[in-house]
């Protein structure tokens, strides 16, 4: 097993019988995050960049506004456990904490009240970024050629982060889709990108939860190779996102934001 893939010895078949082979599996298993004593969330999620993804989701769910605020992040892989210690003068608002933030790998976080409480936290985007076409159309296959993960398993969700420029910055694979992006931004930020400047492309679908994220982190533009939910739509459409879905070259669908994907730059 490497940290991605577990190998199983099954029966593989078609029509003229089952034979026995071996594949490789994508590895789930649950991560607890404690925050100063506090269980915040068990998520279940691939190992591997786990401070990224520990990081992510403490930005993403708006417990931190910065890592700045974070002392350590202690891991224990063989408890699957994640310690995480804020600064003194950091206090954990446990008003947030009072929707039950369990998260299952295929889910995300749910029972958000609305919109209008996201913007409470995190307000719209006043973003001028244009996209160019070229690069949208050429997202899909520069993930896909850097998905390592999926082309050993063929079961991990991935997200890339690119600039506008169409440049690969960080790419993470996960067997949950919003797993992936809180890895993704969790890099980013550790990593000093400025996240207003770029796209996040996924290989899901978009929900909700994916362009909630994607705000709370100020990334203007998401991008995806499936289709996102009317809630996803209405979301971005009064956050000032822009929203590109079924991202099939030489096709692809503009759900907000339209004025500001065009050709060239």
């Amino acid at each position: 097993m490497n940290q991605l893939g577990k190998e199983y010895e099954l029966g593989q078949g078609n029509s003229s019988g089952v034979e026995d082979a071996v594949d490789a599996v994508a590895v789930e298993e649950p991560l607890q995050i404690t925050v100063d004593g506090t269980p915040v969330a068990v998520v279940m999620r691939t190992p591997g960049a786990d401070r990224d993804l520990v990081s992510g989701f403490l930005l993403s769910e708006g417990l931190v506004d910065s890592l700045n605020q974070v002392v350590n992040i202690d891991l224990e892989r063989q408890l699957n456990h994640a310690y995480v210690f804020l600064a003194d003068d950091v206090v954990l608002d446990h008003h947030r904490l009072s929707r039950n933030l369990f998260s299952a790998s295929s889910c995300g976080i749910c029972g958000k009240a609305s919109i209008e409480a996201i913007h409470c936290q995190a307000p719209a985007m006043d973003s001028d970024l244009v996209v160019p076409i070229e690069v949208l159309l050429a997202l899909p296959e520069r993930m896909r050629e850097a998905q390592a993960g999926f082309e050993h398993t063929g079961g991990l969700h991935a997200a890339a982060l690119f600039s506008v420029e169409g440049d690969l910055l960080v790419l993470r694979e996960d067997v949950g889709r919003h797993n992936a992006i809180d890895k993704v931004i969790g890099a980013a930020v550790a990593g000093g990108i400025d996240l207003s400047r770029t796209l996040v492309q996924v290989s899901g679908r978009v929900s909700f939860e994916v362009m909630q994220k994607a705000l709370v982190a100020r990334v203007p533009v998401v991008s995806a190779i499936s289709a996102p939910s009317s809630l996803a739509v209405d979301f971005a459409r009064e956050s000032g996102q822009v929203l590109v879905g079924f991202l099939r070259p030489p096709h692809f669908n503009v759900y907000a934001g339209r004025e500001r994907v065009k050709c060239g730059t």
